[in-house]
């Protein structure tokens, strides 16, 4: 009885291991590279900087592989890579089709030079970044990305009211903040944590100055402690400003 249990047991591993080993082999792609190739990419977007070649090229190591060899980890890693690519999502469609949904980053901000800041506060390169207009500059030290954004927000809601827009802050590798109006107008703020005061100080007396110089003003400099200086374009004449404290560097 033992010795037929157990030859019994072995005939059902060997049976189990004949049945097993075909479909392991199926799914790592073993057979199936030269019967199911991936023949076709589908892609569902709506595309402005991404282009089809960048796709074909990032999916191409996976189109000649067998359906099931074909990784979709790896396709969704090579599509997430391109610049302009927010988010990817990947399936197989029986028999030779791999279907892309793919979602393009839509640029909030320009990012120092060469970069742009997507509506998901990622930084991403783009050449085209320089070239883009309407879209807010900023700059700043990368470390401090999320404080240059904040900022940039809180300028936003003081300037309301004042029809001055902002078209980028700045922040200084020593820490001083100012703002450019759409414009070209510099209002150069300091650092410390005067600024948010500063900042309505000059937008409470700016529809006063307005109203006697409509052509605008060049820049103004806000680090002083009672008061700020003007610099008006052309020959206008210079705005009355208390300097009894020069403003900090």
């Amino acid at each position: 009885m033992r010795a037929g249990a157990t030859t019994r047991v072995v005939a059902w591993g060997i049976a189990i291991t004949l049945v097993a080993l075909p479909i392991v082999g199926v799914l790592q792609g073993w057979f199936a590279a030269s019967r199911w190739p991936v023949k076709q990419l589908k892609v569902e977007a709506e595309f402005v900087h991404v282009t089809d070649a960048q796709i074909k090229g990032a999916v191409m190591p996976q189109l000649g592989r067998g359906f099931f060899a074909a990784d979709l980890d790896e396709v969704r890693k090579s599509v997430a890579a391109l610049p302009w690519v927010e988010s990817v999502e990947a399936r197989k469609h029986w028999p030779d089709s791999i279907l892309l949904r793919i979602y393009e980053r839509q640029p909030f901000a320009r990012w120092n030079d060469n970069d742009l800041i997507s509506r998901q506060g990622k930084v991403f390169p783009a050449r085209e970044a320089e070239h883009m207009d309407g879209l807010p500059q900023l700059r700043g030290p990368d470390a401090r990305l999320a404080e240059v954004v904040s900022f940039y927000a809180q300028a936003q809601k003081q300037f309301t009211g004042s029809h001055l827009q902002v078209a980028g802050v700045t922040l200084s590798n020593r820490g001083s903040w100012s703002v450019v109006t759409a414009g070209g107008a510099e209002v150069v703020i300091g650092d410390g944590d005067q600024v948010d005061r500063r900042l309505r100080r000059f937008l409470d007396v700016y529809p006063q100055l307005a109203s006697t110089h409509p052509g605008g003003f060049a820049s103004v400099d806000l680090r002083y402690t009672n008061g700020f200086a003007v610099s008006w374009p052309q020959a206008q004449a210079p705005a009355a400003t208390d300097t009894r404290s020069a403003p900090r560097t």
